[in-house]
């Protein structure tokens, strides 16, 4: 089996080597040249599906990654399409295994939670599917993750509250958001290491708002009213603590208190909302940037390169702080197109 092998291999440089030296023969003559890998390359990625499962459309993150997925891979002949369950668990896992019986050769799942899809994940892979996990994990590791750096988004928002805080009352709120989401776990780590450095600063509540802006909202008000002296507040994502701010307005503590959280980086989400007060740092994870490492991932996944499973990689996507010095600056955030 060893030699079989190592003459295959060897086989297969020799028709490179003959191929190349062609291809310099044909280029010395100032004749066109085929190149090599062109078709072999469009033959593996043409007629493939990529299954997408977010936990739900209509917002920027996911509906941002579903754009950038069609634009990068549809024209290389792949089809990309959407189960979308609505933020309902049950219907992601029934989707979820709707799409393994349909045999696509990637699944992009968005987990909810670390549990809900695991098995289903293992079960993928295992029937040779490779799937991709985007921003929230699983407890179950898959062949590739593209996401932010969550505990790197904790430590960053936390040390901007502590240096917003000093000379004051040193009292900050954490909004999380679903406290079985992975993205909250890791979130949390970041803020407890910052915390173990900073013992001046004085956590006066520390709870979930499940990714809803009103419960969110309804929390924050509740802080605010026990503690009105408060100088920070660590959020966990934009699209929720659009409610913090609401409530730290109402209160009439706008630019009083810092808020800090992170998000995808759309223009109306981010940068607008921190060139009008109600965010002080918004940490962008680049939705653009995260669509483009994913489709790379699943282009070369699709050519052969590794067996689903066998591999578990990561790509950690580069994070960008926005704040009232750069969120005017083109380029900083980027626009969801109106559909």
């Amino acid at each position: 089996m060893k030699m079989k092998m190592i003459r295959t291999l060897a086989a297969a440089s020799l028709g490179l080597t003959l191929a190349l030296a062609a291809g310099t023969a044909a280029l010395a003559q100032g004749k066109g040249l085929d190149e090599p890998f062109r078709d072999g390359y469009k033959k593996a990625l043409a007629g493939k599906t990529v299954g997408y499962i977010p936990v739900a459309m209509g917002f920027d993150l996911t509906q941002g990654w579903f754009d950038g997925l069609k634009k990068d891979l549809e024209p290389s002949g792949m089809k990309v399409v959407v189960r979308d369950p609505n933020w309902n668990t049950n219907a992601g896992a029934q989707a979820f295994t709707s799409l393994i019986a349909e045999k696509p050769a990637v699944i992009v799942i968005h987990n909810p939670d670390v549990q809900t899809y695991a098995k289903l994940i293992k079960k993928a892979e295992d029937e040779g599917i490779y799937v991709v996990q985007i921003n929230m994990r699983s407890a179950q590791a898959s062949t590739a993750f593209v996401g932010a750096d969550w505990v790197d988004i904790g430590e960053r928002l936390t040390e901007a509250a502590a240096s917003a805080c000093k000379g004051k009352s040193n009292k900050i709120a954490i909004v999380q958001g679903a406290p079985t989401a992975a993205t909250s776990a890791y979130t949390l780590k970041g803020v407890e290491n910052v915390l173990a450095k900073h013992p001046e600063l004085k956590v006066v509540s520390n709870q979930a708002a499940d990714w809803d802006a009103a419960k969110a909202k309804a929390l924050t008000q509740t802080v605010l009213k026990q503690h009105p002296d408060i100088c920070g507040i660590v959020g966990f994502w934009d699209g929720m603590d659009i409610g913090t701010a609401a409530a730290i307005k109402e209160a009439g503590l706008t630019g009083k208190v810092f808020l800090g959280t992170s998000g995808g980086g759309e223009q109306k989400g981010t940068c607008d909302l921190v060139k009008s007060g109600a965010f002080d740092l918004n940490i962008s994870y680049d939705v653009p940037t995260q669509a483009a490492n994913m489709a790379s991932m699943i282009k070369w996944l699709v050519q052969g390169g590794v067996k689903p499973g066998a591999a578990k990689q990561n790509i950690y996507t580069t994070l960008i702080p926005v704040t009232k010095d750069n969120a005017s600056k083109d380029g900083t955030c980027w626009k969801l197109a109106a559909k």
